[in-house]
């Protein structure tokens, strides 16, 4: 019995045409895709929603480590949103690809890094605030996704 090549498709599709400029610019107004600077923005109210959560629940200690937790991901984000809009659109795109994988390598060693340094920076750690910031911060990402093809005035598709 002959083995079926499960990852080619029955019948073979015709090659495409590349898009014309025109279809190109229309394909971007109906996708549009989401601004580095507004994850950055929307990681930064949930930050400050953990922490505020944090101090009605715990105090000081929890909102202080709520913030550090969600800072672990709102800092290297934005560093990494400012590299993107300052030098790396203006490499070339193989160069950027690079750039852009070394670019998440280093968000996450500078988020390892400010775990580390939460028990030394912070004078009373509240581990689960820090926790639950450090999450609730990295949801936003997938909040952008949803957000996805929105506007921001109307909240309809644009």
């Amino acid at each position: 019995m002959q083995a079926l090549n499960t990852w080619q498709d029955e019948h073979e599709e015709a090659p495409r045409e590349p898009l014309s400029p025109e279809q190109a610019q229309a394909l971007l107004r109906a996708k549009p895709g989401v601004s580095a600077w507004r994850v950055v923005s929307l990681q930064l109210g949930v930050t400050v929603f953990a922490a505020a959560l944090g101090w009605l629940l715990g105090g000081a200690t929890s909102a202080l480590s709520a913030a550090w937790g969600g800072g672990m991901v709102l800092l290297p984000a934005a560093l990494f949103a400012g590299a993107m809009q300052r030098w790396l659109v203006r490499l070339p795109p193989a160069y950027a690809l690079f750039g852009f994988a070394f670019g998440e390598l280093l968000k996450i060693a500078l988020t390892v890094l400010l775990l580390v340094l939460a028990p030394r920076a912070l004078p009373a750690v509240s581990w689960p605030a820090l926790l639950l910031g450090l999450v609730a911060t990295l949801q936003v990402y997938w909040i952008a996704l949803l957000l996805r093809g929105k506007s921001r005035s109307s909240g309809k598709q644009a």
